[in-house]
């Protein structure tokens, strides 16, 4: 039963490596959220660029991550006798004692917390980007439909009139 739990520990202990890279990609993508709504609120191409570039740099090291957590909760879940689902931070803690389960509570607390923020966060930034998107669609509307035969327009002795067929101007004194 002794190397049962040597063998558990030493996975929880790859898992705290694991966990502490999410936490650190979760920390670096809050900050990304928030670089691109000032980018975004300032009109910074070429920042909006650069974010790009970056984002599609480390997407396989996010990837590696998560297929490495998965290895690990694989290998707990043929230790441990339980299906695959079973294995979180929750049944861990039970599992486990002393520094490793208060170090695996640690990082659950702290992984609900990002997330919560994470959510929060994403949310706020889709909301300004559906806004910016729905102002431009109305503007560009605005624009085009200038030239429409329904809108009508005002002439110097107050009295209304049609647009003509001109898309953006009505040149007439």
């Amino acid at each position: 039963m002794k190397t049962l739990s040597f063998e558990i520990e030493d996975y929880v202990k790859e898992l705290l490596i694991v966990l502490d890279r999410d936490i650190e990609n979760i920390q670096q993508n809050l900050l990304k959220l928030n670089d691109l709504r000032c980018f975004v609120v300032k009109r910074d191409d070429a920042s909006l660029q650069k974010m790009l570039a970056s984002i599609q740099s480390q997407s396989p090291g996010f990837k590696e991550n998560d297929i490495q957590r998965k290895n690990i909760r694989e290998r707990l879940a043929e230790i441990m006798g339980c299906d695959f689902s079973k294995v979180t931070l929750s049944a861990l803690e039970k599992e486990l004692s002393g520094d490793l389960r208060t170090q695996i509570s640690e990082r659950k607390i702290k992984l609900k917390t990002l997330a919560t923020q994470f959510r929060k966060e994403h949310m706020s930034t889709s909301k300004l980007l559906a806004d910016c998107a729905r102002f431009n669609g109305m503007l560009l509307k605005s624009i085009l439909e200038l030239g429409h035969a329904r809108t009508i327009t005002y002439n110097p002795q107050g009295l209304t009139e049609r647009q003509s067929n001109s898309a953006i101007m009505n040149m007439e004194f």
